[in-house]
Formats: C-alpha cells, structure tokens, sequence
C-alpha cells in the first residue's frame, strides 16, 4: 500500500558534520506517507543523528529536508508536523498517565473536554485503558514505555520518530513491544520513523529498512529484500547469521553461474551474477539453507538435490561446536581446508538435538539458489 503513497518525508543530498567528523554523508531517500520505516545501524553510524535532523534538533551541514511538501530548515522542533519517543521514555515522574498523556495538548491550549477524549482515545490505543490515575514509579518499563507513544500520538503528528524505543526492555517484553508497535502503527496509520541497531527488531517491524554505515545508505529496501539478497559484505554481515567465503568467479552465464572458493570448493547457482570472469567476489550463505547430514547420505541428498549437477555445493567437515539454542541447534563445522561454516537446525522434536554431537564426521549440501554472490 504504501508504495502508491507520495513521500511524507524527503531527504535531499544530507550530510552533518561535527568539525572534521563527518557523521551523515550525503544521504538522499524517501520515506513514504504510513510506512514503518527503519533506519539500521551499528552505533556510531550516523542514524541517530539523521533522526535528529528529522526532528529539528540538528540542522543539517548541507543538504535538505522536507516534510510533507515543506522546507524544514528554517522551521524549529516545535512547529515541525513530527513527534518523537526517546529512548529514555521522557515521562514526567509527577504525573499521572493522564496527565502525562495530556500534557501536550494543555500546552497547546486545546479545551478541557477535547483532551479528555483525546486522551482517553490514546491510551485505549496503547491498552492503557485503566491506568488513567497510575503513577510512572508504579508501572513497568513496557507500560512507560506505552505511555511515550499515547503522549506523542495523542498529538496527532503526521510523523511519529522513535529512538531506540525498546532497547531498556528485557528480550521478551521487547519480543512482545514490536509485535504492539507494528500493530498499533497499522491502525493509526501514521508514518513511524524508527532508529535501531537490532537487527531483528528492524525485520519484524518494518515496511522497509535503510542499512546505515559509516553515514551512508548502505541498502534500503523491504526486509525479506536485506535478508535474502544482500546488496554487499556489510548488510549481509550485519544482517542476520551468514557463512561469507571469498571466492574467484570461474562461470557466469544468464542461467547459471560458480565460484571457486578456497576450502570450501567450487559453488554452483542457477542464476548469473552479470560478474567479470576471474573477479574476485565474496560467497554468502545463510546457516540455515546449509542440510546437515551424516557421511553415507550422499547419493540419496544428491538425487533428491534435482536443482544442482551431481556432486555440487557439498561439502564435508568436522563438528567443532555446538550451541542448543531452543528452536534450533547452532553447529560451527570446521572444512577439510580448515575453514569454519555454521549450520543451523531447527528442533522439531526434543530429540533432534542429539543427532549430532562433537566431533563428528558430516556432509553437508545446499541448493543453487542459497547462495548470494557479493561483489563488494
């Protein structure tokens, strides 16, 4: 839907400089009107501080921004169509949800009844319904946290930003905070502009993700896009678990194409990769496309594997570590050239787990189509 939608947010050739320390460099994107839009990022790489530029809280070195249509850079913080989440909540310890939630609109000078409808629409929306007279001290960090997001939304803005917004929870109440915050993002339909540097995070909650490293827009795209076709090294690195191997590319037609790598052997696809014959290219393959099984499987997995030649994209190696992680087993295999692959399995049983231990030998095989070949 929101591909059809005309950008609410504009970012034009945008650097910010700290003297001689260049924080965002020359970013240009769009961000469409009621996205979940993401900005990803180790810490460091400069997307706080174009969220902050967003904001009006830093004015851009060079560049231009525009919000619905409109010039930002003469307009101040407060006049700005946008609100924002920090990451410390910024909830008045003095007050109660209701007036914590209220406060905005009685600076505004909007009528007593208004707000307590607005108010009272809010927190319904949070699943705050209840806690009206609750005090911030009296509630968990997941609840002040709903009571940041009624403050700002109670607003109205056309563009809500969020700043770490769920980094001072623990991994479940955060788990259970995006699933909440992608569905109350659909409801009110408002543009959401959201920071983090948590991976998973950013793929379960947004429309679409711009990777930022080094103050520059590594890939923007939808998650399954980041995930599954990785534009270079660092997005496929930073994104998710993956094995990356250099390689020589040796074959590269329009239906099909192999790279040698080192240790690992020669890598079939069976699609082309529009590469220089002999470049040097780097393979990426995610743990979780690798089969796992035990020496002596071989022609049965080749003869069902109708998707490579025989004999392609095995390998064979030795069972050097091994996490359980619940949902699935995280097996490091060390290669007969010594490299080190990871291979998930999911646990579908509670005795999956025990197919494998230390030490052992394996096989291991992949389609065609896992591999993703990184020119840069």
């Amino acid at each position: 839907m929101t591909e059809m939608k005309q950008p609410i947010i504009q970012i034009r050739n945008v650097s910010k400089r700290f003297g001689k320390v260049t924080a965002v460099d020359n970013i240009s994107l769009d961000i469409r009107a009621g996205e979940f839009f993401v900005l990803l990022g180790p810490s460091g790489c400069g997307k706080t501080t174009l969220l902050r530029m967003i904001a009006g809280f830093e004015l851009p070195t060079e560049g231009q921004i525009l919000i619905d249509g409109q010039d930002m850079s003469l307009v101040p913080p407060n006049k700005r169509p946008v609100n924002m989440v920090f990451q410390s909540y910024a909830v008045f310890p003095h007050m109660n949800v209701t007036d914590n939630v209220g406060y905005g609109l009685r600076i505004s000078g909007v009528p007593k009844g208004e707000i307590r409808d607005r108010v009272a629409e809010a927190l319904e929306l949070v699943k705050l319904g209840g806690f009206e007279d609750r005090m911030p001290d009296q509630m968990s960090g997941g609840q002040r946290q709903r009571v940041a997001l009624a403050r700002s939304l109670v607003m109205r803005p056309k563009v809500l930003l969020l700043d770490e917004p769920l980094s001072a929870l623990d991994a479940k109440l955060r788990a259970q905070m995006q699933f909440e915050l992608a569905d109350l993002q659909d409801k009110v339909g408002i543009t959401f502009v959201t920071v983090t540097h948590d991976q998973d995070e950013a793929l379960s909650m947004a429309s679409r993700v711009a990777v930022i490293n080094k103050g520059e827009v590594a890939q923007l795209a939808p998650p399954s896009d980041l995930y599954e076709y990785p534009a270079n090294r660092f997005v496929a690195d930073f994104v998710g678990s993956v094995n990356i191997f250099e390689g020589t590319l040796t074959l590269d037609e329009p239906d099909k194409a192999a790279v040698e790598c080192p240790g690992l052997g020669k890598v079939y696809l069976n699609h082309g990769v529009t590469g220089p014959h002999g470049a040097n290219v780097w393979i990426a393959l995610r743990p979780e496309k690798i089969y796992l099984h035990v020496p002596g499987e071989g022609k049965a997995v080749r003869a069902a594997a109708q998707d490579a030649p025989d004999g392609h994209n095995f390998a064979r190696g030795t069972i050097k570590g091994m996490s359980y992680l619940g949902d699935i087993t995280l097996y490091e295999i060390q290669l007969e050239g010594g490299q080190i692959i990871r291979v998930s399995r999911p646990n579908l049983s509670r005795h999956d787990q025990e197919d494998f231990t230390w030490d052992d030998k394996v096989s291991m095989h992949w389609r065609a189509d896992s591999p993703v070949v990184l020119l840069s």
